[in-house]
């Protein structure tokens, strides 16, 4: 029998035909994003794979697509029913109201960078098993919160290097805005009900705003002239509005009104946003969040509001080679030896256990036979120098330093080899 991945998810590899899976760059696109979260203030936190179901029915919406169709639940032997996490802002502000972090005082600003699971079709940019960062601030209300966000969002993705990309923004308002539009709504859309799609005809009784987010052809066509989130909001909504809008400029972001903005989970208020990119054909949101205020105290915890965002780390990394970004070199060694007997081999693992304890990387073809297919494996290995230690290099008491980028050959007494490659700052 052949054992392959599961449907819908990947291996995450050093060499693969995908350059997208090659470890060394999703190593670099974490370490890009945890250092750029360190400059704005933001702190991981790390919570379980799973969760209890109903955390999820009551944080992201039984009617939301990932609660009725999604997820991957299961009972476990105490018949206590348990979900694979499929987005990560309900256990964190579980893990927030649990371990009582509101106690601190002040803004709470974490980050996360870990698996998430969906039951959807895999295409591209989109599979079963994906990677995300969740990004969340927890304790301000206030619109310049909003900015931060955004601005983190814009930064995060232009240190990546990533161009071409569009910030989307709207605002659904507060509960007393979301309960006039949805009978705005509803006024609209019912003599056109059986023109809907099934998804969207479903979604009318469920979750109404939902059906602003068909990505169905003949329901946006209809939707082209429904109303507008924007022109209910109540005054305390179109004011925040107005203030991000206003702050969003002063700090010189652009963005694009999209008034059929939702996004796709139930505890979202107020400001929704996106960032897109063409790169990715339909499924072209790259980034996406916005705020919840209330989640919290909807999860048994303090009443204080949020705002957050998730990137899909497959979507980056998927854009970033269709925009040609330049990658950083991955980490290779600095020195390859290829003993040839096991004198040698007694020699060269003494000299390579020196290196790496003075912080040079080191590596070794520990059954090496022959010269030529040892200098193949420095090369894949995408080494600098390549050392080879036989009976007359151990007669000699020296070896042969290779350069393999310049093909220059330094010969060096044995004694000298490790204080030569230090002083080279490898």
């Amino acid at each position: 029998m052949e054992y392959r991945a599961p449907k819908g998810t990947f291996d995450i590899v050093p060499k693969t035909g995908d350059a997208w899976r090659l470890s060394d760059k999703w190593q670099y696109v974490e370490s890009v994003m945890k250092e750029c979260l360190a400059t704005y203030g933001y702190k991981e936190i790390r919570t379980p794979i799973f969760e209890q179901t109903e955390l999820f029915v009551r944080g992201v919406g039984e009617s939301s697509d990932i609660v009725s169709k999604e997820m991957y639940t299961f009972l476990d032997k105490g018949e206590r029913s348990l979900t694979l996490r499929p987005e990560a802002t309900a256990p964190i502000i579980r893990a927030f109201i649990e371990e009582r972090l509101a106690q601190t005082g002040g803004l709470h600003k974490y980050f996360y960078i870990g698996p998430m699971f969906r039951h959807e079709r895999p295409q591209a940019g989109r599979y079963r098993q994906f990677h995300q960062l969740d990004v969340e601030a927890v304790g301000s209300g206030k619109p310049c919160q909003d900015v931060e966000v955004i601005d983190l969002a814009c930064t995060l993705h232009r240190k990546l290097g990533l161009k071409n990309l569009r910030v989307m923004i709207n605002s659904i308002g507060d509960e007393a805005s979301r309960k006039e539009y949805r009978a705005a709504l509803q006024k609209f859309l019912e003599p056109h009900l059986s023109s809907l799609s099934a998804e969207s005809q479903v979604r009318f009784s469920k979750n109404i705003l939902r059906i602003l987010d068909s990505k169905d052809p003949s329901d946006q066509k209809l939707l082209e002239k429904a109303p507008q989130t924007i022109d209910f909001l109540s005054k305390e909504a179109k004011d925040h509005f107005e203030e991000l809008k206003r702050l969003l400029s002063k700090v010189g972001i652009s963005y694009i009104i999209n008034p059929k903005l939702v996004r796709g989970l139930d505890y979202y208020n107020k400001t929704v946003f996106e960032i897109v990119s063409d790169e990715l054909g339909a499924q072209n949101t790259i980034c996406g969040g916005g705020r919840y205020d209330g989640l919290p105290a909807l999860l048994g915890g303090p009443d204080l509001p949020c705002i957050g965002f998730a990137t899909g780390i497959e979507r980056l990394l998927q854009t970033m080679l269709g925009q040609n970004v330049p990658f950083p070199r991955p980490t290779h060694p600095s020195v390859f030896f290829i003993p040839l007997g096991e004198a040698a081999l007694e020699t060269a693992m003494s000299l390579l256990c020196e290196l790496r304890h003075q912080g040079i990387s080191a590596d070794i073809d520990m059954g090496a036979k022959k010269v030529q297919r040892g200098l193949e494996l420095a090369t894949q290995e995408d080494a600098d120098y390549a050392i080879v230690i036989g009976d007359r290099e151990l007669e000699q008491n020296a070896v042969e330093l290779k350069n393999l980028k310049t093909r220059e050959v330094k010969k060096l007494p044995l004694s000298k080899l490790v204080e030569e490659l230090h002083g080279s700052r490898l």
